[in-house]
């Protein structure tokens, strides 16, 4: 992969990433229109750690906070003390809780189906139908969201369904944040909570699938680092724009609008297929 391939693959995942219009519908695509049909594994993990790290710096604050009372929890728990307890404690604790509690349905999702979802990667037709679906569900939260829940209100159950929904955002064109955030505001959740909830969870979520796929690093041709290395800078930087942005759309109820970009770009990919200059992989 040149480094002007990499630059363009790095600016697509970091804004497809957090907007919700499917990063991996969109790598599909345009890694077809580049040609790229063989597995980009080394730069596709290269990226995702880019904007990981965006999600880092963008929430530092709440994973600070966590990481803060998770180790006050612990120890606590050592010394066989009482843990004191304050609305700023009790409220990250609970986040805590549920994000655990979501983790668990979107690594046995993961587990179960990671293998057979690698060849829909190759499908340029299911990338089309799942960014509609997408698109869907982006259009139904002007119609069907509700918002009263905050930190306190929020169930165990709401956050089993939010992780069973990413976990189902495996599928290439699905967009993890749009039907996360979707399934949140379905629920009730408060705009700023559907977000934050979001994107935490997604960091468990990225680095487990990171995780999985370091064993076939080994056996990957390092010599061309530079355009990976690249990507990733781009991407962080993209991811960063891209998700500041994503918030103030949010929060001015303006999140359904990326329905209609997702319904053009399914439609798009579609039709693609039929007038690349190669021969495009099977339907």
């Amino acid at each position: 992969m040149d480094i002007i391939k990499a630059v363009l693959l790095g600016i697509i995942q970091g804004i497809t990433e957090f907007l919700p219009i499917s990063s991996s519908g969109h790598l599909v695509v345009f890694q077809n229109l580049f040609g790229l049909h063989q597995p980009q594994l080394l730069f596709d993990i290269m990226v995702h750690f880019g904007t990981l790290m965006a999600v880092f710096l963008v929430f530092r604050e709440d994973i600070v906070n966590i990481l803060k009372e998770l180790y006050l929890y612990v120890s606590n728990r050592l010394k066989k003390e009482s843990p004191k307890t304050s609305e700023k404690s009790s409220y990250n604790i609970k986040l805590l809780q549920l994000i655990i509690i979501a983790t668990i349905p979107t690594f046995i999702i993961g587990y179960l189906v990671e293998k057979k979802v690698e060849e829909l990667f190759s499908s340029l037709k299911i990338v089309g139908i799942m960014l509609l679906v997408t698109g869907l569900l982006l259009w139904l939260t002007k119609r069907f969201s509700k918002v009263d829940k905050d930190i306190h209100k929020m169930s165990f159950k709401n956050a089993l369904v939010i992780g069973f929904v990413q976990g189902l955002a495996i599928l290439p064109g699905i967009s993890r944040s749009g039907s996360t955030i979707a399934f949140g505001l379905f629920q009730g959740l408060e705009k700023s909570l559907a977000i934050r909830f979001s994107f935490l969870l997604s960091i468990p979520a990225i680095l487990g699938a990171m995780t999985l796929k370091l064993g076939e690093l080994l056996h990957l041709d390092y010599s061309l680092m530079i355009p990976n290395i690249i990507g990733m800078i781009v991407a962080f930087l993209a991811g960063y724009l891209s998700l500041k942005f994503l918030i103030r759309i949010i929060m001015k109820g303006n999140f359904f609008y990326f329905a209609y970009y997702c319904w053009l770009f399914g439609l798009f990919t579609l039709i693609v297929p039929f007038f690349l200059p190669f021969s495009p992989p099977p339907f």
